[in-house]
């Protein structure tokens, strides 16, 4: 497993031109092997800039990242490497599928790291198995596939390299509510059962709460927040303030906690405040 350390990273779009922009400015985090870790933030905050650093897309123009201690920018070769060992998962990634079978595609990536045919086959069968790709499917074209299936397959891609970081943007967008929380199913039981860390980016606070051991909240380029779900949902008033929304049940605690209900604090997923209400009925309390 891999251990992320980010010191003091600055990246800026159109550097020494007009349209300059700063896009993280001082940066500063250590990701430690194992952790699921969601990262949050409105619109342009910066969290897909941030993420295309831990694995080399993109150079800082300052601070430096780490993979295992060692910076993945020292030398060409250690910046491939790192790209073998934090796999990153864009935004619809089903559109950049392009082999002609669901097979092929996965097995792309593990073609590149120049595995024998062998072990490549076992890895798209392992990959395909954690992304809950159905194995009769990878023979088909991608093309024939659900738009949900196909996400499936990309993201299996990244899988079938086994990279010590999974990083993923967005892996739900566009999906009904079904496919996200299968999809999302499917990422939880992949980090439970290889101990990869994962780094979740998302919009949705409900499935980020349940996911996450850690949350990164980023505003304007700059990492604002840091801790745990119940640490960085009790601070709704600083999250309102960045046009950010908390988990649906940290808003209904909150909203009947002010009708004089005695919920406690730092409940945000809807198995706690099932678990709170019942408690308060059993105490004989109003709710």
């Amino acid at each position: 497993m891999s251990e992320i350390r980010v010191s003091a990273l600055r990246y800026v779009y159109g550097q020494g031109t007009p349209f300059e922009k700063i896009a993280i400015d001082d940066v500063n985090v250590t990701i430690p092997s194992g952790q699921f870790v969601g990262i949050i933030g409105h619109t342009g905050s910066g969290k897909s800039t941030f993420i295309q650093h831990l694995n080399g897309l993109l150079r800082p123009h300052g601070g430096t990242v780490c993979l295992d201690g060692a910076d993945i920018f020292r030398s060409k070769e250690a910046t491939l490497a790192a790209r073998f060992q934090v796999g990153l998962v864009f935004q619809y990634p089903e559109y950049q599928l392009f082999e002609e079978t669901c097979a092929k595609d996965i097995a792309f990536g593990p073609g590149n790291m120049g595995l024998p045919p062998e072990e490549i086959h076992n890895r798209v069968l392992e990959a395909a198995h954690f992304a809950g790709v159905p194995e009769e499917a990878l023979d088909q074209s991608p093309l024939d596939l659900s738009g949900g299936q196909k996400r499936r397959v990309a993201i299996a891609g990244v899988i079938a390299m086994r990279p010590g970081v999974l990083v993923l943007d967005e892996p739900t967008a566009g999906l009904d509510p079904a496919g996200r929380q299968s999809i999302l199913r499917n990422i939880r039981d992949y980090h439970a059962a290889t101990g990869a860390t994962v780094i979740l980016v998302t919009h949705d606070m409900d499935e980020i709460a349940r996911l996450a051991d850690r949350l990164l909240v980023f505003s304007q380029g700059k990492l604002v927040m840091d801790g745990t779900p119940g640490e960085v949902f009790s601070r709704d008033e600083a999250l309102t303030a960045l046009h950010l929304a908390v988990p649906s049940a940290t808003a209904i605690a909150g909203a009947l906690r002010r009708r004089g209900v005695p919920l406690p604090e730092g409940i945000f997923t809807l198995e706690q405040l099932e678990a709170a209400i019942l408690t308060c009925r059993r105490e004989g309390a109003p709710c």
